[in-house]
């Protein structure tokens, strides 16, 4: 595949950091990142881009008499005097309880939805591993979005790792094999992915021969790990 075109290496850097390039299509993406700067960097701003969107949002109360009003429109209003009309037949009450539901629905509709208190992401922090410390510092911060559905790695320092080696992270479940999350470049990596904090007891780093883990499980020492 050309990656000298600037389009294509845009496209699949969108595609990589929002999570929908997948199977055996992302695994190749990824061993052909080290050995492409445009895509590392291509990559990285997509990841800038998105890593807002992991972030707190600043709640916003309602106005007090926003429910009075609501109760007001719905159920406060005086009845209609009776008339001439109430006596046309018993389908007429059907008619009339339509039309009350019709209102009701519309001033619903018509009020401003107050937007939810939002939910500060999960924090987890990452220490470097005993087994890893003597190849590469490793600490790392992971921030989870409160609905678990996205992950902003990043690096508490500066990190060396040696040259055809690459780190890649790992969802640890409290039983069963580490899922792969995908490799960590230049000391962060940002994963979009539903409920990712589902079955998941820790979080790990570990350091894979370029392109990742050849068996989609860690073959490397981990070098940093967080429980939740």
């Amino acid at each position: 595949m050309d990656y000298s075109r600037p389009d294509r290496v845009e496209r699949l850097a969108a595609e990589y950091a929002l999570g929908t390039l997948r199977g055996g299509a992302r695994r190749r993406f990824e061993r052909l990142l080290p050995a492409h700067p445009a895509l590392q960097d291509a990559v990285q701003a997509w990841q800038q881009r998105l890593q807002p969107l992991a972030g707190p949002v600043a709640p916003v109360t309602p106005p007090p008499q926003l429910w009075v009003s609501v109760q007001r429109r719905l159920f406060g209003e005086p009845a209609p005097a009776p008339s001439w009309w109430s006596s046309l037949g018993i389908w007429q009450g059907f008619t009339g309880v339509a039309t009350a539901g019709a209102l009701a629905l519309a001033v619903l509709l018509g009020q401003p939805v107050p937007e939810q208190p939002a939910q500060p992401p999960f924090v987890i922090v990452m220490n470097s591993t005993e087994a890893g410390a003597t190849i590469v510092k490793a600490g790392f911060v992971a921030s989870v979005s409160a609905d678990g559905g996205a992950l902003t790695l990043k690096s508490l320092g500066e990190l060396t790792v040696e040259q055809g080696r690459v780190l890649e992270l790992w969802a640890v479940p409290g039983k069963g094999a580490p899922k792969s999350l995908g490799l960590v470049a230049g000391g962060q990596a940002t994963v979009l992915r539903a409920q990712l904090l589902t079955g998941t007891a820790a979080f790990a780093v570990s350091m894979e021969p370029a392109g990742g883990s050849p068996t989609g499980v860690p073959t490397g020492p981990i070098v940093s790990a967080g429980t939740i």
